[in-house]
């Protein structure tokens, strides 16, 4: 599959099968987020990986939608802003930065694999901290659950190229 038809093929998955994911998909899914470019190389994140038959009350404490736990897995991206990269002009750290595209590469291995994501960003931080035991200096950042759909693929819905791309100024 080309780079492009990959990203048409890519939809948030909201329903899953109970079937396992093979082994060897899930490493080559880490090995895509291991090989996530991040600003000046510093890889300031870490991957979790959860098994979600062994802990849906936990991880429904983390995002409470059923569908959320219905994938065999959960994987979520924490950061770690005092490892990142920060732009010394205005202090900028690029740590949420590094994590997305780390999300991204995961998003992006499971769907050329046959596999569904769902990018969650309304999570309860402060019950992932504690389900994922996180010291103070790292934060998560972004979850999904991994497992094969259950559903289909909806049109997707974008504002126009014009909309959105700004050629030499506003």
């Amino acid at each position: 599959m080309s780079f492009f038809e990959l990203i048409q093929k890519r939809y948030s998955v909201r329903a899953y099968k109970p079937d396992p994911v093979e082994e060897e998909k899930l490493q080559q899914i880490l090995e895509a987020a291991q090989l996530a470019p991040t600003a000046a190389n510093r890889q300031p994140f870490r991957v979790f990986v959860l098994k979600t038959a062994d802990h849906k009350a936990e991880l429904q404490r983390i995002y409470g939608r059923d569908w959320f736990v219905d994938a065999p897995w959960v994987i979520g991206v924490c950061g770690m802003p005092g490892a990142a990269w920060t732009r010394r002009s205005d202090e900028k750290c690029y740590v949420d930065v590094d994590a997305a595209i780390v999300m991204d590469h995961i998003v992006l291995a499971a769907t050329e694999l046959g596999l569904g994501t769902c990018w969650i960003g309304a999570f309860d931080p402060d019950a992932a901290r504690e389900v994922l035991g996180l010291p103070d200096d790292v934060e998560p950042i972004v979850f999904t659950p991994l497992g094969y759909p259950a559903d289909e693929a909806k049109p997707k819905k974008r504002q126009s190229l014009d909309e959105l791309v700004k050629y030499e100024h506003w």
